[in-house]
């Protein structure tokens, strides 16, 4: 006779772990949580006893070399310049679908989203400029406040829930990725180095390579990577931001498989990347970038042009260039709302807009980081401060303003009105 024997306790904890962390992940404010809880976590750290331990951290050399080549920095860069360059690989993915089969793919459906995205990116550079035209060096930020985090924005987003329609959803994955093209521009024309002409002839071949792949049809993933990497090495190289490779790499990815067009590698990459870069890549930037001493923060800081520039771009000209813009297209009829939208959502989310986090300290990095002029400041503190006043004002008017009376009726139906697709 078979004793039976009670479930392992330690067993039914792991399960029970297990099943908590995937309904968590599952969630569509997960990746917004994590950001939020990895920048906490930096923040703790870096005004703790601990301090030491954190810049050690970030700051520990790192070096991969195959006889007299090598290529050596330091932590922080590996994660900037490094996983960050998958980021910006998958943002190309994610680029090319919406272009070639999503919500990119009729220019009709853009013109509102794109408006936004316009306004959004040129008031609050205006605004920065304004207040840094007399320093030729603070002027060097002067894009920082123009980006949009989208992980950030859509994860505040879906904390409202069914308070917000569908199609507002759907405007702002939009705007975040003309936004994301904007950034991606800014920072290969305004943000590279001295050039250097023999590593920009190497990431040329790979270009050349890469285009006689896709022109052959060649689907399968590992020669991509192989190409990409040495893509990447070059480009790191020549001057160029080496992240700037993953956005390059991504357009050559094939979206079908000409033999069989059920098969999308761009649709297969960028879902295989979805955890890693919402799960680990970008909360482990935001941990290595956020780490502000508060200790070392000054009233002259706080106040700085630089600082006080970057907070009223996020605040104030984000909202102000992303309502004001798509205003004016809507009056002018060159664009029409959603019908389950007003202009009190479009508001809400041009607020939202104003939460930078990533891109901005991704931009700020690039813009300060040789210079030295950041011992006089933190442009981190601009970022984080007018990010979390941009997210908590966003959120609360969106959750003021709750549905119209239209939403109850079809909220997908009418979405499919803006974006020419079905919502799923």
């Amino acid at each position: 006779m078979t004793e039976k024997h009670e479930p392992d306790v330690l067993d039914e904890v792991i399960e029970e772990v297990h099943d908590v962390v995937s309904d968590f992940l599952n969630r569509e404010a997960a990746p917004g949580i994590l950001l939020m809880g990895a920048t906490i976590l930096a923040l703790i750290i870096a005004n703790s006893p601990l301090d030491t331990l954190y810049d050690h951290l970030i700051s520990m050399p790192v070096q991969i070399s195959a006889g007299t080549w090598a290529i050596d920095k330091p932590l922080l860069l590996w994660i900037n310049d490094g996983l960050m360059a998958v980021f910006f690989f998958h943002v190309g993915l994610e680029l090319k679908r919406e272009v070639c089969e999503g919500e990119l793919a009729n220019p009709k459906d853009i013109v509102l989203p794109a408006a936004g995205a316009v306004g959004g990116m040129a008031l609050p550079a205006l605004i920065y400029v304004g207040i840094n035209w007399d320093n030729p060096v603070a002027i060097a930020g002067w894009a920082i406040p123009a980006a949009t985090d989208i992980a950030f924005a859509l994860g505040i987003l879906a904390l409202l829930g069914s308070r917000v329609p569908t199609s507002l959803k759907v405007f702002l994955v939009t705007l975040a990725i003309i936004d994301d093209i904007g950034a991606i521009v800014i920072i290969a024309l305004f943000y590279t180095e001295n050039i250097t002409a023999g590593a920009l002839y190497i990431a040329a071949g790979c270009l050349l390579l890469l285009w006689q792949m896709n022109k052959r049809n060649v689907v399968d993933i590992p020669p991509y990577v192989f190409v990409g990497i040495i893509l990447w090495v070059a480009m790191l190289k020549s001057g160029v931001h080496a992240t700037l490779a993953g956005v390059v790499l991504a357009g050559f990815i094939p979206m079908r498989d000409e033999k069989d067009e059920s098969y999308s590698p761009v649709t297969r990459l960028e879902h295989g990347l979805n955890g890693s870069v919402s799960f680990a890549i970008l909360p482990l930037f935001a941990f290595a970038n956020a780490g502000i001493s508060f200790g070392n923060i000054s009233p002259e800081g706080i106040f700085h042009p630089v600082t006080f520039g970057i907070f009223l771009g996020l605040v104030v000209g984000k909202q102000v260039g992303v309502f004001g813009f798509c205003y004016l297209m809507v009056k002018l009829k060159l664009a029409k709302l959603p019908d389950d939208l007003n202009f009190k959502h479009i508001y809400g989310c041009a607020l939202l807009c104003g939460v930078g986090f990533t891109m901005s300290l991704f931009i700020g990095g690039l813009a300060f980081e040789q210079t030295g002029i950041n011992q006089i400041f933190d442009e981190r503190v601009g970022i984080l401060a007018g990010s979390l006043v941009s997210a908590c004002l966003g959120y609360m008017v969106l959750r003021l303003v709750g549905e119209t009376p239209s939403d109850n009726t079809d909220v997908a139906s009418n979405a499919s009105k803006f974006t020419g697709n079905t919502v799923k």
